[in-house]
């Protein structure tokens, strides 16, 4: 049995939702166990997130032996009434990185556009 990820303590300004949901996004065939490492929560955590997704239209599955393939619809509009104007897709494209993104090096400050925007 996989060890239970330590929480992270403090507030931040992504939920868990958002974040498994981005996982998804940046690997379609990704394990439960994995979002869970990734995502510091455990996996019955979330298997349940998974199933909220489902239950409300953002998110399917197909079964291919042993592998999940997620679909996640991004037309979806977020549920808050302050968001209800955005798409998922307008949220993933803040949360999900692009594969050349990952091979960069990290941004320096001034270099990062909001701080760009403050000279």
């Amino acid at each position: 049995m996989a060890a239970v990820p330590e929480p992270h303590t403090g507030w931040t300004f992504i939920t868990s939702h958002a974040r498994v949901l981005a996982a998804i996004a940046d690997n379609p065939n990704i394990r439960i166990r994995d979002i869970a490492a990734h995502c510091r929560l455990t996996e019955r955590a979330v298997a349940r997130i998974i199933s909220d997704l489902e239950k409300d239209g953002y998110l399917s599955h197909t079964r291919e032996g042993r592998t999940n393939t997620y679909r996640i619809d991004p037309d979806k509009v977020l549920r808050h009434p302050a968001e209800a104007d955005l798409s998922v897709a307008s949220l993933l494209s803040l949360l999900v990185r692009d594969e050349t993104e990952r091979t960069n090096t990290p941004t320096t400050p001034t270099q990062h556009p909001v701080n760009a925007t403050k000279q």
